[in-house]
């Protein structure tokens, strides 16, 4: 099965790790860990929204340059410097997903996270 590796693509950050934004495998694209930087590659502090704004634009803007949408997303993997603020991020979930198409979802605390951020998004995304 061949592989398509997004490295780049628009809305994305420009990244200085040598990594892929995300693969596409099939039917499945799966996004690498988004974290608060623009597209600059500059990583935004902010309040635990803002950053996990920014991480799921540039969850979204990988999925785009892959061929995929938000709706198609089946997995959401999100952790955060202090689980404490869940429900913020909790919050802005219900606002980007609705009732009935939320994707499946883990969350956990990480003692640290890359940038000192506060939040960082995994997604796995699934076309029909």
């Amino acid at each position: 099965m061949s592989r398509t590796f997004i490295e780049s693509g628009p809305g994305l950050p420009h990244w200085a790790n040598p990594i892929s934004h995300a693969v596409v495998v099939g039917k499945m694209c799966f996004v690498s860990g988004q974290l608060s930087i623009n597209e600059e590659g500059v990583y935004v502090k902010g309040t635990i929204t803002e950053e996990a704004t920014l991480a799921f634009n540039n969850v979204f803007a990988a999925l785009a340059s892959a061929g995929f949408d938000k709706s198609e997303i089946a997995y959401i993997d999100i952790a955060f410097s202090d689980l404490t603020e869940l429900s913020a991020v909790d919050a802005l979930y219900m606002t980007l997903f609705p009732e009935g198409k939320r994707p499946a979802r883990t969350i956990y605390e990480a003692a640290k996270l890359p940038f000192n951020g506060k939040v960082k998004i995994v997604a796995t995304a699934v076309k029909d």
